[in-house]
């Protein structure tokens, strides 16, 4: 096998999941993801999809309607996007993926911001890429950009710059006018960016159009920069494996080749459910962020109050990233709390080694309860 597949860490998060997976007395919250079901309007549309035959295959780039439909949600959120700008992809991860292949070359540099889901980080090493680190800072239990740190790495060697915000582990936001310069910086070097804003949704402060800041918001449509979304998290679809693109609109052609040399499509009864998802957003979306808000408000508190944590509430995401005094390895001390204290938490050094010592706790449920007694198996572990 290629060096670089063999040289691949496994996944942090997985090795922890592994080890209680199975177990009832374990409460998890290891994995990004609710666990609430998709509503059932959403489901419907794929069963009906399914009963009508839906079962071929569709157009590399999507359905027509879901193209379309999820053009007109973006525009609902940021400046109008057309549908010519918009591929539907198996899933996020999916997406990002095929953004990378689209622009990284064997040998190329690319930054990426950490710490992040470590999925971002591997796509470009697998590819033969060069992969610099900029690491965001922990000020208290919050972590922030050094924007200039960030500028200086990017240089005009630099091909491919990767920013998740918010940011899945840290709730780590851009601002707009972090944004401006970071793409202001990025046509002057000539430097991609691949913004993977999944947890836009997912923000907790007010503004406008109910969402966090986008480099949408003021990016020009062949700016060089590709956009990266997932039904997961804002509609309650992590399983259905269905995700997007948004780039310039002379990028799209080949995406649909690139498309097909991939998963030639996503599933049409799966895109049906995406159809009905858009087009109701209006009723999942800010019932999931003000149930997600409710979840954060209920956790971070009583985090706050367990002696040797340091945690602040996250703006963006579904996660407390929190440190815990007193431990090495994020890693061995994850693995501990699922087999001695029964509470199933990712490790922080699955994101980055600099985040060593923090862990990342899932807060996406749908009783709070659960949480809570969580804390409380974590509180009399430590006593």
């Amino acid at each position: 096998m290629r060096t670089a597949i063999q040289n691949l860490e496994e996944s942090k998060i997985r090795e922890v999941a592994n080890a209680g997976i199975g177990r009832s007395d374990v409460l998890a919250f290891w994995f990004g993801e609710s666990d609430e079901v998709t509503p059932e309007f959403i489901r419907e549309a794929a069963i009906e999809s399914l009963r009508q035959g839906e079962t071929f295959y569709a157009h590399n780039l999507g359905l027509p309607e879901l193209r379309e439909a999820v053009a007109k949600y973006t525009s609902r959120l940021h400046k109008p996007v057309s549908p010519d700008r918009i591929a539907i992809t198996s899933g996020g991860v999916n997406a990002l993926m095929l953004a990378v292949q689209a622009l990284v070359d064997a040998g190329d540099e690319v930054v990426c911001v950490t710490p992040v889901w470590p999925n971002l980080t591997a796509q470009p090493l697998i590819l033969g890429a060069k992969l610099r680190r900029v690491s965001l800072h922990p000020h208290g239990g919050a972590w922030k950009l050094d924007l200039q740190e960030l500028l200086a790495a990017v240089t005009p060697g630099t091909k491919l710059l990767v920013v998740n915000a918010p940011n899945n582990p840290t709730g780590w936001t851009l601002t707009h006018e972090e944004q401006r310069a970071i793409l202001e910086h990025c046509r002057r070097t000539g430097t991609w960016i691949l913004a993977d804003e999944v947890y836009e949704r997912l923000y907790y402060e007010e503004t406008p159009n109910r969402c966090a800041p986008s480099f949408l918001d003021i990016a020009e449509p062949e700016d060089r920069l590709v956009v990266a979304h997932s039904f997961s998290k804002s509609f309650l679809m992590t399983g259905w494996r269905l995700g997007w693109l948004v780039m310039p609109p002379s990028m799209t052609h080949a995406m649909g080749k690139l498309i097909e040399f991939n998963t030639s499509c996503a599933s049409v009864f799966t895109q049906r459910a995406g159809v009905v998802a858009v087009e109701r957003t209006d009723d999942v979306t800010p019932r999931v962020v003000q149930h997600l808000k409710l979840c954060r408000d209920t956790l971070v508190p009583l985090l706050r109050k367990v002696p040797g944590i340091e945690v602040e509430s996250a703006k963006g995401g579904m996660y407390a990233f929190f440190k815990l005094d007193g431990f090495g390895d994020s890693l061995d001390l994850a693995k501990r709390l699922v087999r001695e204290a029964g509470v199933g938490i990712a490790p922080g050094n699955a994101f980055a080694p600099e985040a060593n010592g923090w862990l990342r706790w899932c807060f996406a449920s749908r009783d709070v309860h659960r949480l809570e007694e969580g804390v409380h198996r974590l509180r009399r572990w430590l006593g």
